[in-house]
C-alpha cells in the first residue's frame, strides 16, 4: 500500500480530489491484513501451547478462552471456535481486524516471552468468526421473553452488545442511533482498509439475527428525546452515546480553512462511494498522537499526499497508538514528530503553515522549550481526543464522563452506561464490547427482580 510514484496531481498544491491514478484507491484501501486460509489456521493453530493458567485470557478485556477456540480450530471445528469466541465478545470479528492485540493478548501470549513471536491470536480470531459469518449462521438462541422493554441509546460497539446480550436473555431493545446507519465507530470511527468491504455493516446485519432488536436511525438524545422520556417508557435504559465533542488546540488560527477534525475525515472516506474524490492536500499535518491520529495520517498518504507528518507534544513511547500502528505509519511515509505542541496557524484565509514550540516533560510537567519551528501545511487535521457532547441533566459526571460503578450503573435509577461515554475503561472496541455485555447482564439481573 501507499507505494505509488508521485504524480503530478500529488505534486498539486491545495485540497484536491484525484491524487492517483485511479487502480492506486483499491490497492491503497484493499484489506490491510490477508486473512488466514485453512490450512493457515491449522499451522498457526499448532504454535499454541494450550496452557492451562493462559495468561492470554487474562489479558484480553472481554475474557474469552483463547486456548479453547484455537484447540478448536487445530481440531477442525472452526465453527464451535467462534461460539466460543462470540459467547464472550459478539463483535469479535470486528476486534480481530481493530484491537491491538499486540498489545493485549498476543503481548500476554506465552510464545511471545520464549520466542518473541506469539501465536498470531488476532488472525486466528478473524479465521473463525469469519467462518461462521460466511455461512450466516447465528450460534445464539433467544430465550423466552420476559416482557421488559430495554432503551439502548448508541448504535457502537458498546450499545450492540449490550443489545445483543439484552436480546438473547428474552428482553426487548429499541437502539436509538443519531447517525444514517448504526455502527458507531466501526462503522464511522476507523480506518477504512481495516474493514473492507462494508464489512461493519454485514456484522450488525449478522448481530441482529438473533431478533428482539429495533434499531431507530437519526434520533438523537436531548433533540428526538430526553433521557426522562426513556426512563417513562421503558423497564431500562443503557447510554452507549459515545464522545461527540472535539478538544480544541488552543492555538491562533486554529478556524481557518482546511484545519478540521480528524475524525470527521474518517467518517467522510469510510462512507465515500469514491475514494478518489476525496480532496487531500499535498503537505498533512495531523496533530495528536493517539489512534485516530494514526488513521487520518495514514489514509491521507494513501489518497496521494505527498508529505504526511504527524505531531505529538510528548515523547513518542508515550504515544497513545500501539507500537505496531506508528510503524505502518512511517512505512507507508508518515513522518512522526515528537515533543512539539501547536502554537500558531498562519495562512490567508486557509492555512498555509503550523507553527510549533518543542517540548520538555519536567517533574512540573509538560513545559515549552522556547525554541520554535514551521511546517509547511494546506491541511491539518487535529486529533487530539474528544469530549462528552450534551450529557443528560441528573447524571454525576467524572473526569469528563458519565460516572459508573463496576456494572455499568450510573447515579440514577434505572440507567447504565458503557463504552467511550463512561468513565473508568480503555476506548477500544473490545473494551466497549465488555462494559456493554457486563451492563446487560446486571440490568438482567435487576429487571428479573
Amino acid at each position: 500500500m501507499g507505494g505509488s510514484a508521485l504524480s503530478n496531481s500529488q505534486l498539486t498544491p491545495g485540497v484536491v480530489p484525484h491524487r492517483l491514478p485511479a487502480a492506486a484507491y483499491h490497492d491503497n484501501f484493499t484489506d490491510v491484513a490477508a486473512p488466514l486460509d485453512r490450512h493457515e489456521a491449522h499451522v498457526a493453530a499448532d504454535r499454541c501451547y494450550f496452557c492451562h493458567d493462559a495468561p492470554c485470557i487474562t489479558a484480553c478485556p472481554t475474557s474469552i478462552d483463547i486456548p479453547l477456540f484455537i484447540r478448536q480450530i487445530a481440531t477442525g471445528t472452526p465453527d464451535a471456535a467462534a461460539k466460543t469466541i462470540l459467547s464472550q465478545n459478539i463483535l469479535g470479528g470486528m476486534c480481530a481486524r481493530v484491537c491491538p492485540t499486540e498489545q493485549l493478548c498476543e503481548e500476554a501470549c506465552v510464545r511471545e516471552a520464549a520466542e518473541g513471536k506469539p501465536v498470531e491470536i488476532g488472525r486466528l480470531q478473524r479465521f473463525a468468526t469469519d467462518v461462521v459469518m460466511a455461512k450466516g449462521l447465528h450460534p445464539f438462541v433467544r430465550a423466552d421473553g420476559t416482557g421488559k422493554h430495554v432503551a439502548v441509546v448508541g448504535a457502537g460497539p458498546a450499545g450492540l452488545s449490550a443489545a445483543h446480550r439484552l436480546a438473547m436473555l428474552g428482553h426487548e431493545v429499541t437502539i436509538y442511533d443519531a447517525r444514517p446507519k448504526p455502527g458507531g465507530l466501526n462503522e464511522f470511527g476507523i480506518a477504512t482498509y481495516k474493514a473492507p468491504d462494508d464489512f461493519a455493516q454485514r456484522e450488525v446485519d449478522w448481530l441482529l439475527k438473533i431478533g428482539g432488536i429495533a434499531i431507530r436511525n437519526g434520533m438523537a438524545l436531548g433533540r428526538d428525546m430526553t433521557l426522562d422520556d426513556l426512563r417513562a417508557t421503558h423497564d431500562a435504559v443503557f447510554l452507549a452515546i459515545g464522545l461527540a465533542g472535539v478538544n480544541a488546540l488552543r492555538a491562533v488560527g486554529e478556524d481557518m480553512g482546511h484545519v478540521r477534525d480528524a475524525v470527521d475525515f474518517i467518517a467522510e472516506l469510510r462512507q465515500a462511494g469514491d475514494k478518489s474524490a476525496l480532496p487531500v492536500g499535498r503537505d498533512v499535518v495531523v496533530i495528536g498522537g493517539g489512534m485516530t491520529a494514526v488513521d487520518a495520517a495514514v489514509q491521507s498518504k494513501l489518497l496521494g499526499a505527498e508529505n504526511v507528518t504527524i505531531v505529538y507534544r510528548r515523547s513518542q513511547d508515550r504515544m497513545s497508538a500501539s507500537g505496531h500502528e506508528q510503524e505502518h505509519a512511517t512505512s507507508v511515509g508518515v513522518r512522526i514528530i515528537c515533543h512539539a505542541a501547536p502554537l500558531a496557524v498562519h495562512g490567508n484565509g486557509t492555512v498555509r503553515e503550523v507553527e510549533f514550540a518543542y517540548t520538555e516533560e519536567t517533574p512540573q510537567g509538560l513545559v515549552q522549550t522556547g525554541e520554535t519551528f514551521r511546517l509547511k501545511a494546506d491541511q491539518v487535521f487535529k486529533a487530539i481526543g474528544q469530549t462528552l457532547a450534551g450529557a443528560p441533566d441528573g447524571l454525576a459526571l467524572t473526569g469528563g464522563k458519565i460516572a459508573v460503578d463496576a456494572t455499568g450503573r450510573t447515579s440514577l435509577p434505572g440507567v447504565w452506561a458503557g463504552g467511550d461515554c463512561a468513565a473508568g475503561g480503555a476506548d477500544l472496541t473490545v473494551t466497549a464490547v465488555a462494559e456493554g455485555r457486563d451492563a446487560a447482564m446486571d440490568m438482567h439481573e435487576s429487571l428479573q427482580g
